[in-house]
């Protein structure tokens, strides 16, 4: 691999890289993110490519990248340069695709995607919803680049800006330009990155440390480990403009050990920049010298707090500690240190590259430029979207992620991780930025949005979360180790039935000793879905302790199931699928429930299409 010594140099070679891909080549792309490795797009990727072989098409190029985002249908393939988009698939269907489609220009029609309502399908990838309404600045190139080869990287523009920055501006310009950007950080908090790097440029000291947090722990969360599977050249040249605006010479990504396609991606990457000379001595012959290492996390939910990070990455155990000291002045080994996490590295080469204008243009005047959401739940296009800050849920949930499935109504959407607020229906046209949500109880985090319908009991919702939070609280704090178990018995007694009115005063009071009394971010959020649950759906609290209800039929100790027998038509597909054979009847006669053997699965009441299984 040649080694680039000079801007010069890099340009040069850009666009030998660049002469190499010719634009009206057939492209097929072929999405490898995590997601779309479950569904089978590494046999889909082998297929395509023995099919071109057999045919001898030698001139149409197969490539896997990494995340579409669009998760709901993998596998995702996309022929360029039309831009022709198939979803869901399977090996069969790749000597159609071949011979149909690359060959002949046909589309085919059962593998393009379909409006959930109308069923209208649409065969180009920039027209489908969930891709035409999102603004893709950082997770774009997800789906069009190798995310091993370095050269595609360079083909779009990669390590421009870190070209830009060493050749043309000084430490003090990187660091003014990510300032008027209004950058804030993507992991949760939401501070000013162009700040927080100010304070570690400005202590005197001869070894300073830029670090990436990749330990992204929230349930459904996955966007950071998608930018570094399929992009992890955004992230390394992030963290090189950050190196040499603070000053710092040596680096670190601390990712989780069970994301072995990122970290194999990630290391690939290092090597690659480190034979090229974007990583180690002398880079592009600016005498700038910097280098990453690749930490490995144990997969702690604490270990992306800061302090717990750093102890983790020290070799102690991964506890928060009190911040007496800013990072900015002993952070890493006692060193000013940057922490920033995974979307937030990837976004500064855009802003240097681009302009801080630019970047400010997209947005919000208090939350500049896009965020990438994890997208799941009870909506009918799951996924990861990257969309300016200022958008609307709305927008989010019914124009980009198609609303809700089976005609269901929202009950609500939780956003920000276990920690964050559920956020009700009255506030559906709320503009989605980091001081917006602070104002409904809920908050940013890293980007995890989870999406309920009416069939969601909320106080099950704060309990599952409570749950998940006491089993990652490191115990440290009494108030975070005994206070959030606490809630989650409360919460329940409450679920089996057995709560009484002065348990909500408790839970209020315990959620406000556990925020102000808990050192770090874990506990003094965990309360967050117990409040804004109480908050907005106080109502569900009082059916389970006063009526011993649960009006959204989740609660097995509150619910039953009953068969009406004038709907009933006798189909016997309760009966089929009941796994302990309690749904029982005669064909064509109305069926029943035998409560003595009912687990209450909700499979017979799932699978009933005409509406005769009841909640009870």
């Amino acid at each position: 691999m040649k080694r680039i010594q000079s801007a010069s140099e890099l340009e040069a070679y850009r666009q030998e890289c660049m002469a190499s891909r010719d634009p009206q080549r057939t492209v097929i792309t072929i999405c490898a993110g995590t997601g779309c490795q479950a569904h089978g797009c590494s046999n889909v990727v082998a297929a395509m490519q023995q099919e071109l072989d057999k045919q001898g098409l030698d001139q149409v190029e197969v490539k896997a990248t990494g995340c579409h985002g669009f998760c709901e249908r993998g596998p995702l393939v996309v022929i360029h340069p039309q831009g022709v988009f198939y979803n869901k698939v399977k090996v069969e269907d790749v000597p159609d695709i071949i011979a149909r489609t690359v060959k002949e220009g046909e589309v085919i029609e059962s593998l393009l995607y379909a409006l959930p309502a109308t069923k209208e399908q649409i065969s180009l990838e920039k027209d489908v919803p969930f891709y035409k309404l999102q603004e893709r600045i950082i997770f774009g190139s997800n789906g069009l680049i190798d995310p091993t080869s370095i050269d595609d990287y360079l083909a779009i523009g990669g390590y421009q800006a870190l070209s830009k920055a060493l050749t043309g501006m000084t430490t003090d310009a990187v660091l003014d330009e990510v300032k008027i950007s209004g950058l804030r950080g993507r992991g949760g908090g939401g501070f000013p990155t162009g700040r927080k790097w100010e304070s570690t440029r400005d202590v005197d000291s001869g070894v300073k440390y830029v670090i990436c947090n990749a330990d992204e722990g929230d349930p459904g969360a996955y966007m950071d480990r998608s930018l570094l599977e399929g992009n992890p050249h955004s992230v390394i040249e992030g963290m090189l403009l950050g190196a040499y605006a603070v000053g710092a010479t040596e680096g670190y990504v601390y990712v989780r050990h069970e994301y072995p396609l990122a970290v194999a991606n990630l290391t690939m990457a290092l090597e690659a920049a480190r034979e090229m000379g974007f990583l180690g001595q002398n880079i592009l012959g600016s005498g700038f010298n910097f280098d990453i290492k690749i930490s490995r996390g144990g997969g702690a939910f604490v270990c992306g707090e800061s302090s717990a990070l750093i102890a983790s990455i020290e070799g102690q155990v991964g506890e928060p500690r009190a911040k007496h000291i800013h990072m900015a002045e002993s952070g890493l080994w006692g060193k000013p240190t940057v922490l920033n996490n995974v979307e937030t590295w990837a976004n500064v080469p855009v802003i240097i590259d681009k302009g801080a204008e630019l970047f400010r243009s997209i947005g919000t005047e208090g939350s500049p430029g896009t965020k990438i959401f994890s997208l799941v739940g009870k909506v009918n296009n799951t996924g990861l979207v990257e969309v300016p800050m200022g958008i609307s849920l709305r927008e989010i949930i019914f124009d980009i992620g198609g609303g809700i499935p089976g005609g269901r109504s929202f009950k609500a959407v939780q956003t920000g991780g276990p920690s964050g607020g559920c956020i009700p229906e009255e506030h559906l046209d709320l503009q989605v930025d980091f001081d917006e949500l602070d104002k409904v109880g809920s908050m940013m985090g890293s980007g995890g949005m989870i999406v309920m319908d009416d069939r969601t009991c909320m106080v099950d919702v704060a309990k599952y979360f409570l749950n998940f939070l006491k089993g990652e609280s490191c115990g440290k704090c009494t108030t975070c180790r005994e206070g959030i178990l606490r809630m989650y018995e409360i919460l329940d007694k409450i679920t089996r039935g057995e709560g009484e009115l002065s348990d909500l005063d408790m839970l209020e009071k315990l959620a406000s000793v556990v925020q102000e009394a808990s050192m770090c971010g874990l506990g003094k959020t965990a309360p967050n879905p117990v409040l804004s649950t109480l908050r907005y759906f106080r109502d569900e609290y009082l059916a389970h302790i006063n009526d011993k209800k649960c009006p959204a039929g989740v609660c097995k100790d509150l619910i039953h199931f009953e068969i009406d027998p004038d709907a009933c038509t006798g189909c016997h597909k309760c009966a089929r699928v009941c796994p302990v054979d309690a749904a029982h009847g005669k064909k064509k006669e109305p069926h029943e429930i035998d409560q003595e053997k009912c687990i209450k699965c909700g499979m017979c009441y799932d699978a009933c299409k005409f509406d005769a299984v009841k909640i009870i």
